[in-house]
């Protein structure tokens, strides 16, 4: 894949997934049941987090190093939930912040990757398609479909 490419993918389903939040009251954001019990909030929560998971992940892929085993930490759905925990309390405006400051680590890590990992289907490609642009695709077909159950 070419770097243009990538970035425009990348672009695309950000700016996707911030059209599907915009216009949403901070009401809307904390209703829950927009995938299981989690809120809007609770996916932009998730979002941020997979994306500093891509942001520690990334440089080992890189260097060839392994991963952490997410079992060590009670499996996926431990992780996410302590990770919910964590940011319980951070206020939504809080929370936009860390958003797009963690989005803007993520795309100058993505500008300034060692070699073209970019370039070819592995590891690398593989892994920021499910801590990003792939992963957001999945949670904006989720607020779009519960925004118009809730007639937004």
């Amino acid at each position: 894949m070419h770097k243009e490419r990538l970035f425009q993918r990348i672009n695309t389903s950000w700016q996707s997934l911030q059209d599907a939040i915009a216009g949403l009251t901070d009401e809307q954001l904390l209703t829950p049941g927009v995938t299981g019990y989690w809120s809007v909030r609770d996916l932009m929560v998730h979002v941020a987090t997979w994306e500093e998971e891509a942001l520690h992940a990334l440089p080992i892929i890189v260097d060839g190093g392994r991963l952490p085993k997410y079992a060590s930490q009670g499996g996926i759905d431990a992780f996410n939930a302590k990770n919910q925990e964590a940011k319980r309390e951070l206020s939504l405006d809080r929370l936009r912040q860390e958003m797009a400051a963690t989005h803007q680590r993520l795309l100058a890590y993505v500008q300034r990757a060692p070699g073209e990992p970019w370039a070819t289907e592995g590891r690398w490609l593989k892994r920021l398609r499910l801590d990003a642009y792939g992963h957001w695709r999945q949670h904006t077909e989720q607020i779009l479909a519960w925004r118009t159950e809730q007639g937004n």
